[in-house]
């Protein structure tokens, strides 16, 4: 049976086996963008604020697959290398099954508390009938949501990414197709936009489903399985970092929210909203690299292939560097058109998220080497430390920056916050990878 992830890496090749998960990555993170796109063009930007306010309840469901997915993959991974295979599917097949027994119960659950959870949120008499619609949409997907973010991180460390990319971008494109169709003939609002992104998050799940069903000559598919909680408790634990990533993501944008609101009002709103749609998209390249080639680092971790790590380590470190520096140039070129997709050139939301912007814009020379030094720590197998890297970068420092920066230099500080954040990470990643470099021998 071919396993890609045991062969010997190059440059060149391990670029080529992450780009595909870079690219999905990248389009997927365009499913939200394009909603925010058609919302705002074609609805209002009360509508386009009313996303922003409800997404934090669909962080919190994505964050639930990540962690299974990541921390899933890591173990699974390992035992591959060590040649455990039956042991592998056995933990994939479980973690599967967790997966849909959680979507279960988080839709039931949010069924029952859906108003309350969005007042909690921020949602005002303004805006709590189109988050109400959009929210709830996207409560019935709940469990194809938390398959796909499984199934991305699955497919590769099955040694098949390019399905995954092809998957993504099949749902992406429907996602837009559908997306005019059900707020433009159909004038569905707000709900058509939701649904459009469920369809799309749907033919991934399902295709997934089938793929891991019935192709036996992957490494990994569906077999018989039992409950093994040190199997589930040891996923969570390792995957912790990503699902504290996305849970971070939902507080921050509710503080985010909450301080627009404080000092601009709903303008302000769709203003960070917008900074976030492009801030997801740029920061997808380094999550996509790093999801990549974490299966990769945790294959030769479980096979004790030391020489390969190393090698892996410096090439990842040479692509973090450069794309850092492109991605950073690039959001200077670029903000204001990705911005007018959103909002009228010389609108007040366009100048708010404009000037916004170029403060915002310096985190991303720091984001891409904090985002692969937790996906390291993952594909370790160390999810504690990776967690902590994680907590401190996406809350700690960046909920403090937020709560503090604003009340001494106004909005401006709202804009510092991020960059603030991830320089003081960058110093906490650099610490870790000089105390942990003899015990996984990655220098």
């Amino acid at each position: 049976m071919n396993n890609s992830l045991q062969k010997d890496f190059n440059f060149t090749s391990l670029i080529k086996f992450s780009l595909p998960t870079v690219a999905m990555m990248v389009f997927m993170s365009m499913y939200s963008t394009v909603d925010g796109a058609f919302v705002s063009k074609f609805i209002n930007t009360n509508a386009l604020s009313a996303l922003n306010i409800a997404y934090p309840l669909f962080n919190g469901v994505i964050a639930i697959g990540v962690m299974l997915g990541a921390g899933g993959s890591a173990l699974i991974a390992k035992k591959m290398g060590e040649g455990k295979l039956e042991e592998a599917r056995q933990d994939f097949s479980l973690i599967v099954y967790a997966g849909i027994a959680i979507g279960l119960t988080l839709t039931i659950a949010g069924a029952v508390f859906m108003k309350p959870m969005l007042h909690f949120l921020g949602a005002n008499e303004a805006l709590m009938g189109y988050c109400y619609d959009y929210a709830f949409t996207l409560l019935l997907f709940t469990v194809p949501t938390i398959l796909q973010m499984i199934f991305q991180y699955l497919f590769i460390t099955a040694g098949n990414p390019h399905l995954g990319l092809v998957l993504i971008i099949a749902g992406g494109c429907m996602n837009i197709v559908l997306d005019y169709v059900f707020i433009v003939p159909l004038n569905m609002g707000i709900s058509g936009a939701a649904l459009a992104t469920g369809i799309g998050i749907l033919i991934p799940s399902l295709v997934g489903l089938v793929y891991f069903s019935f192709n036996k000559k992957s490494p990994l598919y569906f077999v018989k399985t039992k409950l093994q909680l040190p199997v589930l408790s040891h996923s969570c634990t390792n995957g912790s970092s990503e699902m504290v990533t996305e849970l971070s993501n939902a507080v921050i944008t509710f503080l985010y929210n909450a301080i627009m609101l404080k000092y601009i009002g709903e303008d302000g709103v769709a203003a960070i909203t917008i900074l976030l749609y492009v801030d997801f998209m740029l920061k997808a390249v380094f999550l996509g690299f790093s999801m990549g080639v974490s299966p990769i680092i945790s294959y030769n971790y479980g096979s004790q292939n030391t020489e390969q790590i190393k090698k892996i380590f410096k090439y990842c470190l040479s692509f973090i560097m450069a794309c850092s520096g492109i991605i950073y140039a690039s959001s200077i070129i670029f903000a204001p058109y990705l911005t007018a997709i959103f909002a009228p050139k010389g609108s007040n939301v366009y100048n708010l998220a404009i000037g916004g912007f170029m403060l915002y814009n310096i985190s991303f020379l720091f984001s891409g080497f904090n985002i692969f030094s937790s996906a390291l720590f993952t594909a370790f197998s160390n999810g504690k430390i990776s967690a902590v890297i994680s907590f401190f970068r996406t809350f700690l420092f960046l909920s403090a920056g937020l709560l503090l920066l604003p009340s001494l230099v106004g909005i401006r500080g709202a804009w510092m916050a991020v960059t603030v954040s991830e320089g003081m990470s960058l110093i906490m990643s650099l610490s870790f990878l000089f105390k942990y470099r003899t015990k996984y021998q990655y220098i």
